[in-house]
């Protein structure tokens, strides 16, 4: 299968940050704000882009544009907005931080980020929390999760994963062995070893422990997981394994259920779209339309309104 991520931003090829600042300022002054033109504005910029207009904006009128967007804007478009003005690792950290604070964690985000990611992008959102919230990450997670799920998140978080290099076929086997033995072949399971193997190996490796594991077991390594695993361990596991062999279909899901049910999670729906953008969210909305047989455009279309429907739809199909 095909590992082709396509983005859907990409970013504007005559950019003008000090134009652009002008034109988000006019829409911003006066009387009531167009949001039209910051949407098709900051939706069609690339991150970087969106960074050097908010220094433009600053060295031209001495404000800071996330501020200034905030006092005019409101809800849920306020939130994409806000979320494209932030550099990449920044907002993922902001996202981590908010899903760790209060009462309860929500593990279903965390997850979301930190399974999903390579071992590059890790370390970004690793450097950026700190510098945020002047605490480690690993530290703040290991206060707000515990047993064999907190271990994989933090060998994760620590960066045990290896960088994406050659796959070794040999060692796939054993791992694959490895990974039989500590699961189906014994009364209880070792979870040590599943969360050795799927937070150390490169994902390229780990699309090969699982090939060798379906040979070694008759069965696949997702259907071990769920017969073997419970709880959030679980769900950690899942997502290595899913977004190993398909990260835009896992993305897919988690949007699908997002949509589902009642009232909208949009603070994942603007996650995913957001975080992706400038990823694969051009593949994850065909995953999107082969898996559940209707465009992500027209689901979101169906769950959102106004402002914020507009500015979600211009980063899934741009014009």
């Amino acid at each position: 299968m095909s590992h082709q991520r396509e983005p859907t931003v990409v970013g504007v090829a005559n950019f003008n940050a000090a134009e652009d600042a002008a034109t988000l300022r006019g829409a911003m002054k006066g009387f009531g704000t167009d949001e039209q033109t910051i949407i098709d504005i900051l939706c069609s910029r690339s991150n970087a882009q969106r960074q050097a207009i908010a220094q433009a904006f600053t060295h031209e009128y001495g404000r800071d544009i996330i501020e200034d967007l905030k006092s005019e804007l409101g809800g849920n478009f306020e939130d994409v907005i806000v979320a494209l003005m932030r550099p990449p690792a920044e907002y993922l950290c902001k996202e981590l931080h908010n899903c760790m604070e209060g009462v309860g964690t929500d593990e279903n985000t965390l997850v979301e980020i930190l399974c999903t990611r390579t071992k590059k992008e890790i370390a970004e959102i690793v450097d950026a929390y700190e510098r945020l919230y002047n605490r480690p990450l690993a530290e703040h997670m290991c206060s707000e999760t515990s047993g064999d799920f907190r271990r994989l998140l933090t060998l994760i978080v620590t960066g045990a994963r290896d960088e994406e290099a050659g796959v070794d076929l040999a060692r796939a086997q054993a791992s694959a062995q490895e990974l039989f033995d500590a699961g189906e072949a014994k009364w209880g399971t070792d979870e040590e070893i599943f969360n050795k193997i799927l937070a150390h190996e490169s994902f390229a490796q780990l699309r090969a422990i699982f090939e060798a594991y379906k040979d070694i077991a008759g069965r696949t390594i997702e259907q071990a997981i769920k017969a073997e695993i419970g709880g959030e361990l679980k769900d950690a596991l899942s997502a290595i394994v899913e977004c190993t062999q398909s990260a835009p279909a896992w993305f897919a899901t988690r949007l699908r259920d997002a949509m589902q049910g009642l009232g909208t999670d949009d603070r994942t729906l603007i996650r995913i779209v957001v975080s992706r953008s400038e990823i694969d969210l051009a593949t994850i909305a065909r995953e999107y339309e082969r898996l559940y047989d209707k465009t992500l455009e027209s689901e979101i279309r169906g769950e959102t309104s106004g402002d914020y429907k507009r500015a979600l739809v211009a980063l899934i199909s741009p014009a």
